[in-house]
């Protein structure tokens, strides 16, 4: 084994969560390498629908969301290079009574926890987004919203990583880690390779990874579908939100809409990308929902549909700090709406690894799990 072979830290999976704690780690001084099985945020970080929205995220994540958001309006600070962030106001939408009963007490928390959002009337929510249909009983209204192109993901973080001296280690795939007195050996297809302290960070793979280190992590899956229209008259100004939160809307400045989240695709972590499958009648449904809050989408004709995986737990937060029972690994994942936060979460993994104080705190991977819901 060379000298080039040795590193303070490995991070295995190059998502946006693990490229954001490599570079944290080496602008701290570590001497790191990524290693990624295809390329840099070519799974889910690539691939999902670029929402910046702060008030869909779970109450208990609105600080992470809050300090992300102001990150992705920065990232040429930062990172060096432009996500195309656009800074928008957004509207979580309800037209039935039980729909709004959801809607407020979701968002009664969310605002107890900070969210940038209040409660408006369907009039007010039409005065704001003209292209509403009728039958809006109540919104949700922030002026802090917005979105980003996910697909410059990868592009961004390997040039920030790159200016920091990541030794970037695309298409080489893991096959199992070996605890050593040293820290780790961690094999490839590539060689070897060895590290003081590792960071598992491969999203929807994250279980599988754990089992490497003899770790059961209760990692579930969920398998979202986004689809994006021909270039369109300008049609939203916001970005909209259906089925409180769950489907998206927005429409970018090339004029396309992106329609993001919703009924789920078919897939699993071990089918290959080109055979996950969109479901049509899911599809069809998605688009029924959008169609029925923007209703100008009728002269809208699809273009293209993809899917993403990604990871979740039974609790629906993520999994940030040391692995259990394991010295010197660590883990970073699992995040609902994980793109939007993904900035903040590496930034506190980072500062952890590094023995500084983090902005905020962790969340424990070995903490108690209620029954999972993918469970049989």
């Amino acid at each position: 084994m060379t000298p080039t072979d040795s590193f303070d830290t490995a991070v295995i999976g190059g998502g946006l969560m693990g490229c954001g704690t490599a570079l944290r780690l080496a602008r701290g001084g570590r001497r790191v390498v990524v290693l990624e099985r295809r390329g840099l945020c070519m799974e889910a970080s690539g691939v999902n629908a670029g929402s910046l929205s702060p008030m869909i995220k779970r109450a208990a994540l609105m600080p992470y969301a809050l300090r992300s958001y102001d990150m992705w309006q920065n990232t040429r600070e930062w990172l060096g290079g432009d996500i195309e962030a656009h800074r928008k106001s957004g509207l979580i939408l309800a037209f039935t009574e039980r729909e709004a009963e959801l809607l407020e007490k979701m968002m009664r928390e969310r605002i107890e926890a900070g969210a940038p959002a209040e409660m408006i009337g369907g009039n007010r929510a039409k005065e704001i987004e003209p292209s509403l249909a009728d039958g809006v009983i109540l919104a949700a209204w922030s002026q802090m919203d917005g979105h980003g192109n996910s697909s410059r993901t990868g592009h961004v973080f390997h040039h920030a990583m790159t200016e920091a001296g990541v030794d970037i280690r695309q298409g080489t795939t893991v096959q199992g880690i070996a605890k050593t007195g040293a820290g780790f050996e961690i094999g490839t297809d590539k060689g070897d390779v060895r590290a003081e302290t590792v960071v598992l960070a491969g999203g929807a793979w994250l279980g599988r990874m754990g089992q490497w280190l003899g770790v059961d992590l209760p990692i579930g899956c969920k398998v979202n579908q986004m689809s994006v229209t021909e270039r369109m008259p300008r049609i939203l100004s916001t970005v909209v939100n259906a089925q409180n939160g769950l489907l998206t809307m927005k429409q970018p400045p090339n004029g396309t809409v992106v329609i993001g989240g919703g009924w789920q695709a078919r897939g699993d972590i071990d089918m290959d990308p080109g055979t996950r499958e969109i479901i049509p009648g899911c599809l069809t449904g998605n688009v029924q929902v959008a169609v029925h809050a923007i209703p100008a989408m009728r002269q809208a004709r699809l273009v293209r549909s993809w899917i993403g995986l990604e990871a979740l737990t039974p609790d629906m937060l993520p999994l940030i700090g040391p692995l259990p029972g394991v010295d010197g690994a660590f883990v970073i994942g699992a995040c609902r709406g994980g793109w939007e936060i993904g900035p903040c979460l590496g930034e506190i993994l980072g500062d952890h690894m590094l023995g500084r104080e983090p902005a905020l705190p962790l969340f424990d991977p070995g903490r108690p799990q209620p029954q999972a819901r993918w469970a049989a």
